[in-house]
């Protein structure tokens, strides 16, 4: 039975500025989304709002899943429930090794009498690295310490296809790969669809989107989702970028200057604590 995620008019500040305005979007599992959008347009900070980062406040509108409020859970309900975050930036941690990391994670969705058989995690485990064709040594890595840009993008995957989820948002998952690990990281998105699993993807650039089979392409500009079609859209996008749309919808290069930086390196902190 599929499930959904679904959002309403969400309006959302950052610093007392507001950075989304008004975002309806429904995803279903067994589909694949894309959003695409020039720099500072609030996609990122869609994808920080949906896992629940503490910086970003709600104003307005809702997010459900199954009819659940997502908003009223904190950042490690919300992964329990089947929502992942692949980051865009990746934090490094020295001292955990990357197979203690998920198996934890892993664990923490189980219930307190179930346990992870050690022999189905490390099968698991090996062919997720070998099928991102990763080191073998990976599991016994330090987490993202010393790994280049592209390897951290490919960890994230690795986590994803561990974890299992429900809905994962991949936050421009192809920057720092070079075009081996694009088509890489690409099939093995798409080896995932099914109707236990759906992904929104967020991206600059078509050329990953070449590698995945997406059911819709939604572009953002200036906070708000403005045309959603299929992959004609990527197609245009690549041939005559977004000032087509721009002049279409009356809207200034000005309206998206000056907008923040996303930072998604404190993203587990919790918000019903934060200020106690």
């Amino acid at each position: 039975m599929s499930k959904t995620l679904e959002i309403k008019d969400l309006h959302v500040n950052v610093e007392d500025k507001e950075i989304l305005k008004g975002i309806n979007l429904t995803i279903k599992t067994g589909e694949v989304h894309a959003i695409m959008g020039p720099n500072g347009t609030g996609k990122s900070t869609l994808a920080s709002t949906i896992m629940g980062h503490f910086k970003y406040q709600v104003t307005k509108g809702t997010m459900e899943l199954d009819g659940e409020n997502l908003l009223d859970m904190t950042v490690d309900e919300r992964s329990r429930k089947g929502i992942f975050l692949a980051m865009q930036y990746p934090n490094e941690i020295s001292g955990v090794t990357n197979s203690d990391f998920i198996k934890t994670a892993m664990q923490a969705r189980l219930g307190s009498d179930e346990h992870i058989s050690l022999f189905k995690f490390i099968k698991e485990m090996d062919k997720a690295v070998s099928d991102l064709k990763m080191r073998s040594d990976l599991p016994h890595r330090y987490l993202n310490e010393g790994f280049s840009g592209g390897e951290k993008k490919r960890n994230e995957i690795l986590q994803m296809k561990m974890l299992k989820p429900n809905f994962a948002i991949l936050d421009e998952i192809d920057s720092g790969l070079d075009v081996d690990a694009l088509r890489i990281v690409g099939e093995n998105i798409n080896n995932m669809r099914g109707e236990d699993f759906g992904a929104l993807v967020i991206t600059h650039y078509e050329r990953l989107l070449d590698y995945i089979d997406v059911d819709y392409v939604h572009i953002m500009m200036n906070g708000q989702i403005v045309r959603t079609g299929g992959k004609e859209l990527i197609a245009k996008i690549d041939a005559l970028g977004y000032d087509w749309l721009k002049e279409e919808l009356g809207l200034e290069d000005e309206e998206f200057d000056n907008r923040q930086h996303v930072v998604l390196g404190s993203c587990a902190r919790n918000p019903k604590t934060e200020n106690k």
